[in-house]
Formats: C-alpha cells, sequence, structure tokens
C-alpha cells in the first residue's frame, strides 16, 4: 500500500501541502491542466524554489489576474457545484469535496451560519479553491491510497483577521481539530490554518508521534510564507510504501471518515479565510 506521511514540523496549510506534494514527485503540469477544467476567476500557479533556515522547499503562489478580480462572496454550495462540475477523477472529487464540508461546518457553527450562507471572500475563495483541488490532484499523482500524519502543532497569540482580533488558534481551525492529536509547540504565531486543518480533518487516516514502518521512496519540502526565527517554516511529507508485517502495533490515533457522505452534503462553505490566515489562508493576518 503506497502512503503518505505528514510531518508537520512547523503547522500545515494549503500552500505548504501542495508545494511539498510537487516537491515530493507530484507532477505540477498534471495538477495545473486539471485545475483548469475548473470554472474559477483566472488565476496562475507558480513553484518556487526557497529556502527555510537551510532546507529547500518548494513555495505554491495562486496569483488571481488583477484585470479579473473574483467576485466579492463564494457561496460554499457554488464552490461545491464547480468541483462537481469539473469532471475531475473520481477520487480528487471526493477529496476536494470532503475538505471543503469539514470547513464549512466549522465556520457554519463559529459564526452562527447555516452552511447555505457560509462563503469565502474574494481572493481567499480563489486560493482556497486551487489549494484545496490542488492537493487532491497531488495526492492523485502521486498515487496515494493512505495518508498518515503528525499531531498538529498550532501555535498561540492572536491573529487580526476580517472579524477582528482573534485566539491563535483561530476558532474555525480548532473546531476543525476536535478529536485530532495536537502538539505543543511555543510559537507565537499561526502554524496551521483552516484549510491545513480542513486537509488533516478530511483526510488523514492515522496519526503516529513518529514516523510509521515503511520504505520510503520520496520526501519533499513545502514552504509556508512567513520565516520562523526558531526553526524552518515547512511542512515535510514522506512518501513510501507500508506492509502490515513491517509493523508491530504502532502508537496511533485512529481517525475514521467513514459513514460521512462527502457527494451529498451541498453545504455552503465560508473559508472565512476571511480569517487572515498566515500560512496560506488569505486572512487578513500575516502571512506565515
Amino acid at each position: 500500500m503506497k502512503i503518505i506521511y505528514l510531518d508537520c514540523i512547523s503547522g500545515i496549510s494549503g500552500d505548504m501541502t501542495l508545494g511539498a506534494l510537487v516537491d515530493a514527485g507530484a507532477d505540477s503540469n498534471y495538477i495545473e491542466t486539471e485545475l483548469a477544467k475548473l470554472s474559477v476567476s483566472p488565476f496562475s500557479l507558480s513553484w518556487n524554489r526557497v529556502n527555510k533556515k537551510g532546507i529547500s522547499s518548494i513555495k505554491a503562489d495562486v496569483q488571481v489576474d488583477p484585470d479579473s478580480p473574483p467576485a466579492h462572496h463564494t457561496h460554499y454550495s457554488d464552490i461545491i457545484q464547480m468541483i462537481r462540475d469539473a469532471s475531475l477523477p473520481e477520487r480528487v472529487t471526493a477529496r476536494s469535496l470532503a475538505i471543503f464540508e469539514r470547513i464549512a461546518i466549522a465556520e457554519g457553527k463559529i459564526h452562527g451560519l447555516p452552511l447555505e450562507k457560509v462563503h469565502f471572500h474574494e481572493v481567499g475563495a480563489v486560493d482556497s479553491i486551487v489549494d484545496t483541488v490542488g492537493v487532491a490532484l497531488a495526492l492523485e499523482s502521486l498515487q496515494i491510497d493512505s495518508i498518515w500524519c503528525s499531531p498538529i502543532p498550532l501555535g498561540y497569540g492572536t491573529v487580526v483577521c476580517a472579524h477582528g482580533i482573534y485566539p491563535i488558534p483561530a476558532p474555525a481551525t480548532l473546531e476543525i481539530l476536535k478529536g485530532i492529536p495536537l502538539a505543543s509547540l511555543p510559537i507565537q504565531k499561526e502554524l496551521t490554518t483552516p484549510t491545513g486543518a480542513g486537509i488533516v480533518s478530511a483526510l488523514v487516516d492515522e496519526f503516529h508521534v513518529s514516523l510509521p514502518s515503511m520504505t520510503v521512496t520520496s520526501i519533499g519540502y513545502g514552504a509556508g510564507t512567513r520565516d520562523l526565527s526558531e526553526r524552518p517554516n515547512v511542512l515535510r511529507v514522506i512518501v513510501g510504501i507500508w506492509e502490515p508485517s513491517f509493523a508491530a502495533t504502532p502508537h496511533s490515533h485512529q481517525h475514521s471518515h467513514e459513514n460521512h457522505n462527502h457527494h451529498e452534503h451541498s453545504h455552503s462553505h465560508s473559508h472565512s479565510e476571511s480569517h487572515s490566515h498566515p500560512q496560506d489562508h488569505h486572512h487578513d493576518s500575516e502571512f506565515k
């Protein structure tokens, strides 16, 4: 079985995950070709190699066409329909919908909105769509069967967003990560964004504090936007082959996604990624 381990050294965001997967061997041309099927505002996607405290990594950046600005609000139901209409591979569609669903439910609960009222804001909506669907496409390119992950560091402090000054972790991020192992990392920054939390909540099958028993085939590093003084601001992904015979009983937390019909929910999404999420969020906060 081909697995991937998300090693959240400094948290996780959508752009960090996308960059790391491409660095690990996902086909960027395939990702861009498939993303072009989405009826989203015009955008370009760049892959820049950067150095984060001595670690060479890929920074994935989404640029919206300034001559074709996105709508002020993009409702979750519209995003779901956009993904369904794009004729993407079945597993890509399912994974994309699952991520958006987790974020939409959390945003609706935090803001007291029914799902049909949940929405993304302007550029943040385009970034979130591209990052989320791009991650699902990258996983498909790598032919990943199962996704495993380390406990998630969140950081601490406050962040300025569209609604004012919010605590870190942002309320939606913490809501999404209920039931998931967290790691204490005393860095006064937002380390994990709602998109990153959504990826973890929707897609991860198992949580391990250390690498699972596997034969490593490739490794990738995805860069966050900001630089941290304490450590490299990167997400490491480790791709490999797992065989049950390799493994002793793992010290892990099983996170089940069964009995969750991702396709039939037409919740409405708001990534109040209007929150200004640092790592990739498209919050108004200082980007990571």
